[in-house]
């Protein structure tokens, strides 16, 4: 089994958090984290994975262009996508930055794809995704984590 941590990262930020969340994913015994970027992912990778974990620096309160374009591109597949574990993360350069938004926007694109979406764990922030301003902190790195960790145990249960 395997989870597709998939972003696109401008400045940095956005892979660190990604590489948080696929530390995650690693922590569940038979599930392996599998790290792209978008100019590195492919359609196998895609129908491969029994999980997605997507995520984005925010861009006008939404989604990179490169990564809606992977989305947008690879749609032709999203019947095989269906009923696997998804969920969302992003990271922006303000406080009050549109994270949130993005968050949404990527949810959107995977519920289009057919996938159960979950949120971050109750032990961490409870809520759409992990996010942060800036370059990923303690706290933040420990959310994505979990985040990791939880899509990795669902897409045990569900899939074994």
């Amino acid at each position: 089994m395997n989870v597709l941590i998939l972003y696109y990262s401008k400045g940095g930020n956005t892979r660190k958090l990604a590489e948080a969340i696929a530390e995650g994913v690693g922590q569940v015994d038979g599930v392996e984290a599998v790290l792209r970027h978008t100019r590195d992912v492919s359609k196998d990778d895609f129908v491969a994975a029994d999980g997605l974990i997507v995520g984005s620096p925010v861009y006008f309160g939404t989604m990179a262009a490169e990564l809606k374009q992977i989305l947008d591109e690879f749609v032709g597949i999203r019947r095989k996508m269906e009923n696997k574990v998804g969920a969302a993360f992003s990271t922006s350069g303000d406080a009050s930055g549109g994270k949130e938004t993005t968050i949404f926007s990527i949810i959107q694109a995977l519920m289009i794809y057919g996938m159960i979406i979950v949120g971050d764990p109750m032990s961490a922030t409870g809520h759409y995704g992990t996010a942060c301003a800036g370059a990923p902190d303690d706290e933040t790195q420990e959310n994505g984590r979990q985040l990791g960790r939880r899509v990795a145990e669902l897409v045990k249960r569900l899939f074994r």
